[in-house]
């Protein structure tokens, strides 16, 4: 647990979690804290039994704002893509008068990128703080939707250039990433127009107009992440449409082989039956005379074949 106090973008640390329920004269505290440390901040903050819960709880939690006398509790999540899985993670935020405290369960880029923000635009209070967080949470998402569709744009030229079985797997597990996100997106946006609309007292009134940003943005994201389901269904049908013309261009060379070698096979078929009375057969130059025939009528129909396109 690292406990800062943050006046005009400043970090101070601090050592005493008790100094830390004191308002300061100027600025405010921002504990960075995981669950383990919920046990010790739980009595001093009054935190709610109910909020503790979804903190330490190992399902995946639903984004949401619940108001509390002298706290809000707010998940919003955290987004990250590594070329083969979309991750989500959960940030838990406590948002009082004077500080704010942030769990986490895993490690999160934007509380990161964070510090250095804050001391640019010389924060003081938790509410700002507040919105700044979500502002790169959500501009994250914009970040990750560039990377799927590359990764879409890329598996189309795959699957065009030469398509193989795996880009099926491919296809249906971004699918699936993609619609469970779209899925996920849905709570994430009523959590910010709540935050933009709702009368919230720990917010100050004209810092909750500029939620109304982040709000569209959040409505942008989950519009590009619909237009990706679209697209992975159009992939998909690209994918059955190669195949086929794969099998239907198999299948002709196949045809294309066998209709060659079907005059050969009568040819050899009629030298091959046991009549005596055949007079090819007592024939000097017989034998090269038949291969001869046969290769000049396969040689025929090859080059006739390959002159339409057939093979």
């Amino acid at each position: 647990m690292k406990i800062r106090l943050v006046n005009n973008g400043v970090f101070i640390p601090v050592d005493d979690i008790q100094q830390a329920l004191t308002p300061p004269t100027e600025g405010f505290y921002w504990i960075d804290a995981d669950v383990d440390d919920l046990a010790v901040l739980q009595p001093l903050f009054s935190m709610h039994d109910l909020a503790v819960e979804d903190c330490l709880s190992d399902e995946e939690q639903r984004p949401k704002i619940e108001i509390y006398e002298n706290h809000y509790f707010i998940v919003i999540n955290s987004i990250r893509f590594d070329d083969e899985e979309i991750f989500l993670r959960a940030v838990n935020l406590f948002l009082g008068r004077h500080f704010i405290i942030s769990v986490t369960k895993q490690k999160v880029s934007e509380l990161r990128m964070l510090k250095p923000i804050l001391w640019e635009q010389e924060i003081s209070s938790p509410d700002r703080f507040l919105y700044l967080l979500v502002d790169l949470i959500v501009d994250n998402y914009f970040t990750v939707g560039d990377r799927i569709e590359a990764r879409i744009e890329k598996l189309e030229e795959d699957i065009l250039m030469h398509t193989k079985k795996s880009h099926l797997n491919e296809i249906i597990g971004l699918r699936s990433e993609i619609l469970w996100l779209k899925k996920v997106l849905g709570p994430q946006k009523e959590v910010i127009n709540t935050l933009n609309k709702k009368d919230l007292r720990l917010i100050d009134d004209q810092l909750q107009k500029y939620f109304s940003d982040i709000y569209e943005n959040a409505v942008k994201i989950s519009e590009t992440f619909e237009t990706y389901r679209d697209l992975m269904g159009n992939l998909r049908e690209a994918y059955q449409s190669s195949i086929a013309n794969r099998a239907n261009e198999i299948m002709r060379v196949f045809t294309a082989i066998t209709t060659v070698f079907m005059p050969l096979t009568v040819i050899t078929g009629i030298y091959g039956m046991n009549f005596d009375n055949m007079p090819e057969l007592h024939w000097k130059y017989g034998y090269y005379a038949v291969i001869g025939l046969m290769i000049t009528l396969g040689l025929t129909m090859f080059f006739i074949f390959r002159k339409k396109d057939w093979i």
